[in-house]
């Protein structure tokens, strides 16, 4: 990494470079597909410094640039997989990057590879001086490491979950398999200093814990156990002030435990969402006493806290329905929050990060036709000014029109999406790009997607339903989806094109499907179980092999963690139910393939390994189905290059211009 002195307003200046004019022809792939020029910021204890993380397409940089003009550095990360930054105090960054790590071993199925998280801690000069946990050998068995929390002052550190050797017993189910074969290892509660990042253990819970949340000072106050070969899920709290845990519910199944929110360190309490026929109730509950305080409720099933990390309380109840939502607990955001919604109609104004006093805040903006933008604002002087454009290429470029549909499915439930129609689209029937997002215990959201207006500005509808399974959307209607991937899942699909083609909007004999990950399977799974419904599909980093996967995770994780429980309950267990997975397994069923397939996959993928392209691909080819793969070389799951990301999107254009011409 190199450091090197700059100016804030050069780098202000540098960031929103780049525009381009408007045009008729719509924007290149690069447009859409480069890594976001400003891809994550945040802003230090004392509002002085910002800390930007993007850059051009293909060069990676952290720019530390003090607010009031003086000098700054930009630091060099090109080739390193950097996910975010995050100030502890005002003097160190916390720099998130992503590593590859491979190994062999036996007992794991030979050789394997893994992703792993680790934050490196960036001093406001741009050196590296330290990697949280770094002293910890036994964390390395872990893909990540999460931050519970930072504390900030004259010793800051941060409050790790990590691992650490356990006792003669067996392996804790939640731990990954990997290294020696005799592993004891769990999760433990960790302080690290800064800025070495040299941590020591605070806190042990037991063999079945799998994190904490913590109080200002970084003591466990609320922990959470995981006893997946038992089926015993439980909560447990701790007052401050008191010694002991007590058990504050427990279930045999995740899903029967509350919905935790947060811990609130001035009121000593837990947040709670309790489901209603409207939304959601959120509730806090002291530890001290049990008092119950209603917090206030909210028009959707499954809301979150907005926490102020300097006084670890929540200052905002978010949620969301067909756009975020934000019921505000803290009067002066609040009347900031309404100023910026006045000032950006339209548009989804989120609150990144904010100083200690929250004099200043980083703001992004968003909506489905507006790319980010972010900005720094004063908010004594109600003041919003420019950081930068995360597309700044996309400047002035028409861009399709959103909105939020419903639709029946066949058994009656009802289906939200979100409908992209292209720029300048007409009234006849259009062709359709069906676009299932990945989870599948996920949702799409309201803001700018580069895929989806990519498509849109390719002469495109696009249609992204919220099928059954996904997110967001209550309990019941998440468990709906369980088992049902081949199934209802699907035909949510179909009877969202079907809904589109009965009002004129789309051509059903016009329709291709693409996605990734759980959209990839969607698609191969569509191009496979119905097969005539579709003219073209198109997998990126999709599963194909549903026992085959589970094998994979079986062997890395271990038959008895928290990992293997969440896919059995999702697609059932391989060893009772194998004759079904195979049933909605593509690539057990390609001989039932008609429409062309596009493989697209990464040869560094460590969640829907690469194997699972290649068998699709191998299954077709013996089948004599049509199908090519695109293979994006050095890139992982979530497509972290701008190269990858291009490359993906210019094979995705060249394939539909063929099987589905506007």
């Amino acid at each position: 990494m190199d450091a090197r002195p700059t100016v804030l307003v050069l780098v202000l200046a540098a960031l929103a470079a780049g525009a381009a004019p408007a045009a008729a022809a719509p924007p290149a792939a690069s447009a859409f597909g480069r890594l976001p020029e400003i891809q994550d910021a945040a802003i230090s204890a004392d509002g002085g410094k910002v800390a930007i993380l993007g850059g051009a397409a293909e060069r990676r940089t952290i720019s530390i640039a003090p607010v009031d003009g003086a000098q700054a550095v930009t630091v060099d990360v090109d080739g390193t997989r950097v996910r975010g930054v995050r100030w502890v105090g005002d003097d160190y960054v916390l720099v998130r990057t992503s590593v590859l790590d491979r190994w062999t071993n036996a007992a794991a199925g030979g050789r394997r590879m893994l992703h792993r998280d680790r934050d490196l801690v960036l001093s406001a000069d741009g050196r590296i001086v330290g990697q949280l946990l770094a002293n910890s050998a036994s964390s390395g068995a872990a893909t990540a490491l999460p931050i519970l929390h930072v504390i900030d002052g004259p010793r800051p550190s941060a409050v790790v979950l990590g691992l650490d050797v356990g006792g003669p017993r067996a392996p804790a189910p939640n731990v990954l398999r990997v290294g020696r074969e005799d592993n004891t290892v769990d999760w433990v509660l960790w302080k690290a200093d800064l800025p070495s990042g040299a941590g020591r253990v605070v806190e042990r819970g037991s063999p079945a814990t799998t994190g904490w949340d913590v109080d200002l000072r970084g003591e466990g106050r609320v922990r959470f156990d995981d006893d997946e070969a038992n089926e015993r899920y439980r909560i447990l709290v701790r007052a401050k002030g008191e010694s002991a845990w007590r058990v504050f519910a427990s279930a045999r199944d995740r899903e029967g435990l509350p919905a935790y929110l947060g811990y609130s360190d001035p009121e000593d309490a837990i947040y709670l969402a309790r489901e209603t026929g409207e939304g959601a109730q959120v509730l806090s509950r002291r530890l001290s006493d049990g008092k119950l305080r209603l917090a206030g409720a909210v028009p959707a099933p499954a809301p979150a806290l907005l926490m102020d990390p300097y006084s670890k309380s929540p200052v905002a109840i978010a949620y969301e329905t067909d756009r975020p939502g934000y019921r505000w607990l803290d009067p002066r955001l609040e009347a900031l929050s309404a100023k910026l919604e006045r000032a950006f109609p339209g548009q989804d104004v989120r609150f990144v990060d904010w100083s200690r006093d929250r004099s200043r805040l980083l703001v992004r903006t968003d909506a489905p036709d507006v790319a980010p933008r972010w900005y720094l604002v004063d908010a004594a002087k109600g003041q919003a000014s420019p950081v930068g454009a995360a597309y700044p290429e996309l400047a002035g470029a028409a861009l399709g029109a959103t909105r939020w549909i419903s639709y029946r499915a066949r058994d009656g439930l009802e289906i939200h999406a979100y409908l992209t129609l292209p720029p300048g689209a007409g009234s006849g029937p259009l062709p359709l790009v069906v676009l299932p997002h990945g989870g599948p215990a996920a949702r799409d959201d309201y803001g700018f997607d580069w895929w989806t207006q990519f498509l849109a500005t390719r002469g495109y509808a696009v249609l992204r339903p919220q099928f059954r399974g996904s997110a967001g959307f209550g309990k019941a209607f998440e468990r709906a989806g369980r088992r049902e991937w081949a199934g209802r899942m699907q035909t949510d699909l179909l009877d969202g094109v079907a809904d589109l083609a009965a009002r004129g909007v789309v051509d059903p004999e016009r329709v291709c499907i693409v996605g990734a990950s759980f959209g990839g399977y969607a698609a191969l799974a569509a191009a496979t179980l119905h097969p005539k419904s579709y003219r073209c599909a198109v997998s990126v980093n999709g599963v194909s092999d549903l026992e085959l996967f589970l094998s994979e995770n079986i062997r890395t994780y271990g038959a008895e963690s928290e990992v293997i429980g969440y896919w059995r309950r999702q697609l059932g267990d391989a060893r009772a139910s194998a004759g079904l997975l195979a049933a909605a397994s593509p690539a057990r069923q390609a001989a039932h393939a008609i429409a062309p397939i596009l493989l697209i996959a990464s040869s560094e993928d460590t969640t829907v390994p690469y194997e699972q392209s290649l068998a699709m691909r191998q299954a077709l080819q013996q089948a004599g189905r049509p199908v090519e793969l695109v293979t994006l070389e050095g890139d992982d799951h979530a497509l972290s290059s701008s190269a990858a990301r291009t490359r993906m999107l210019e094979a995705v254009e060249a394939f539909l211009s063929r099987n589905l011409p506007v």
